[in-house]
């Protein structure tokens, strides 16, 4: 019998008992897999116990971006990596949206992923730390790790607009960056920087209308906003077209990024979802691809270049 080990973070989104771990069990045994389940109890949990484990033929990851993310760092570290899934249980879940699962029915989505296909993935660096999908920097976008978790238990997804709200401010920071790209240099001065691998953020579908999660490239956008109501129009068109094609937005497509700050950021960087703290003002972006993932098949043509 295959081995599968589920690493579930109890403390992602809103309040569950663990009573659907025996249907989880009923489940993989039908798929021919023996599970054992690993709890995380505090950051960085996931990524010790994935670096930990001997060889075995699946880990999925149950809970939100950042246990994805933890996961996909440990298995990093590995000499030998193994097959991952993940198996959303968070609040946004802007990856497992992408990837074309169910909004928060897990029975389902664990049958979508066992009846999936692997798939190689490209994993994105900031400096020498991964992330799935994004890394950004700029005004409120602390609210992704700043909302307190009781409010996140309570109200879900909502817990972010009631904390945004309270952040609010008429003035927003900017910064002046040079910046390589493909061996050409450029200057600027922005408020807010994404470097994407992905078509939903931060809850926006299709923020880009064609990306591929193998193609060896990431999105790059930045943009200067001076105040609350300019960021308002941006939302606004983010919400109705591709993001490249806004006005007043730089877009970029590579796979590596020299980004520098001329003055240091007042703000950290956020990474799937997570704070990272960084005293630098020169970060460096690239690409791992090597990842394997099983994933369902509903969005897999839309996502892909490989047709396997």
């Amino acid at each position: 019998m295959k081995k599968c080990v589920i690493i579930y973070n109890p403390h992602s989104g809103k309040l569950k008992k663990d009573y659907f771990l025996q249907t989880f069990y009923d489940i993989l045994r039908k798929h021919g897999y023996e599970t054992e389940v690993k709890y995380t109890k505090k950051k960085k949990d996931a990524t010790e116990i994935v670096k930990k484990l001997e060889d075995v033929d699946l880990v999925i990851s149950a809970g939100g971006d950042g246990t994805l993310n933890e996961v996909i760092t440990g298995n990093l570290e590995r000499k030998k990596r193994l097959i991952l899934a993940n198996l959303p249980m968070g609040t946004t879940n802007d990856v497992a949206n992408m990837y074309g699962y169910t909004k928060n029915n897990y029975i389902k989505n664990l049958e979508l992923l066992l009846e999936g296909v692997k798939k190689k993935i490209d994993v994105c660096f900031i400096n020498e730390t991964p992330f799935v999908y994004v890394a950004c920097l700029g005004d409120y976008i602390d609210m992704a790790y700043s909302t307190p978790r009781s409010l996140k238990k309570k109200y879900g997804k909502i817990a972010y607009v009631i904390y945004g709200l309270k952040q609010l401010r008429n003035k927003i920071n900017s910064y002046d960056v040079r910046y390589k790209i493909d061996g050409k240099s450029y200057e600027g001065r922005y408020s807010f920087f994404f470097i994407t691998n992905a078509s939903r953020v931060a809850g926006f579908d299709d923020v880009y209308y064609d990306i591929k999660l193998d193609d060896n490239k990431f999105e790059v956008a930045f943009c200067h906003v001076k105040n609350k109501a300019e960021l308002m129009k941006i939302f606004f068109l983010v919400n109705n077209m591709d993001l490249k094609d806004v006005p007043g937005i730089t877009y970029h497509q590579t796979n590596n990024l020299e980004l520098e700050f001329l003055t240091g950021p007042k703000v950290s960087w956020c990474i799937d979802g997570e704070e990272y703290k960084s005293s630098k003002t020169k970060f460096t972006f690239k690409i791992d691809r090597d990842t394997r993932m099983m994933l369902p098949k509903e969005n897999i043509v839309k996502l892909f270049e490989e047709k396997d």
